[in-house]
């Protein structure tokens, strides 16, 4: 065997072992979430993405039984916050506590530190309060009086939202949505599925036989396998193509950040190796736009009086740029 047949079988192998995973993940998450299978892949292309993931949708549709299913699947540790209009910062962070016997401050972890952190009803924090996530969120890292604390390797925030009762909540600003790779919504179950909810969560709460089928340190093992995914330059250009479109769009106050783009391509990477590919396609790139460039996007004030969406203009951007084309002589050949 050559050392290129030999390197081909290597990756071959670590591709069977993201899929592999990754499937036992989808089993797990979908014992309890019944009929929300591209739901849960999403879930799972952010994470081995190393991503951060927003659920918004109506109450009751299984935002938050998403994400403790799959903190749950992984063996790793697992922190909720109920983000309330009366949580501070430092219970996100963490404090400095003055200890009277050793007469040293002692920090004390927030609940952020954690391989999977669920933060539930994000936009009914305070502003201040949401703001302490963006260093988290961003660089993996905590600072509290002059001092960082590294956050744990994989590391992933999973927030929900409710888009409809906005009483008393506080909407995410701007550099905070943009931090979060992917926004998804649930959308109500199919009748098939309500019913089998009704057998198998009327008596008992599933979540509570739930075992793990991974643990953090293979997460993080897999994760920088998908990093290796290869991404040629055509599917690149494609990616700042659409982004530098959203920016020029005239139905847009803003478009996508250059992390939007980063984003985009590192969830590709994800995507690709879940099918068992070792290289980006267009059409990877075309799946995630929505979920990933979605939330980031503000349409002008005509464009909202016009009754406008922002997905709506997200999809003509899509629909106007060019797909690239293997036979082109730039390099846009995919592998």
């Amino acid at each position: 065997m050559t050392a290129t047949e030999s390197d081909l079988s290597r990756a071959e192998g670590d591709l069977a072992a993201v899929t592999e995973v990754a499937q036992r993940i989808a089993r797990n998450v979908e014992s309890v979430i019944e009929g929300k299978h591209e739901a849960v892949r999403a879930v799972i292309t952010v994470l081995l993405a190393g991503g951060h993931l927003l659920i918004e949708d109506v109450p009751g549709v299984g935002k938050t039984m998403l994400s403790k299913a799959l903190a749950r699947s992984i063996d790793g540790t697992v922190r909720r916050i109920q983000f309330t209009p009366d949580l501070l910062p430092s219970d996100v962070t963490g404090v400095s506590i003055f200890n009277q016997e050793t007469r040293q401050f002692e920090f004390r972890p927030g609940g952020i530190f954690g391989n999977v952190v669920v933060g539930d009803e994000i936009n009914r924090a305070s502003p201040k309060t949401q703001s302490a996530l963006l260093e988290c969120m961003e660089e993996r890292q905590v600072t509290v009086d002059n001092t960082t604390y590294v956050l744990d390797d994989p590391f992933m925030v999973i927030a929900t939202q409710n888009p409809i009762e906005m009483e008393g909540t506080y909407p995410l600003p701007e550099a905070q949505r943009d931090r979060f790779m992917a926004r998804i919504s649930m959308g109500y179950p199919v009748e098939a599925a309500e019913l089998a909810m009704l057998d198998s969560h009327a008596d008992a709460d599933p979540l509570s036989e739930l075992s793990p089928v991974t643990n953090a340190a293979e997460i993080a093992k897999l994760s920088s396998l998908v990093r290796g995914v290869f991404v040629s330059p055509g599917v690149q250009r494609y990616a700042v193509a659409l982004a530098n479109e959203t920016r020029r769009s005239p139905e847009l106050r803003l478009g996508a950040s250059p992390r939007a783009t980063l984003h985009l391509v590192r969830a590709s990477k994800a995507a690709a190796a879940l099918d068992g590919r070792d290289y980006v396609l267009p059409d990877d790139i075309q799946r995630l736009v929505q979920p990933v460039l979605g939330h980031r996007l503000l349409l002008t004030a005509e464009a909202a009086m016009g009754g406008r969406r922002a997905d709506g203009v997200l999809g003509g951007v899509v629909a106007s740029v060019p797909i690239p084309s293997t036979s082109s002589p730039t390099g846009t050949a995919y592998r």
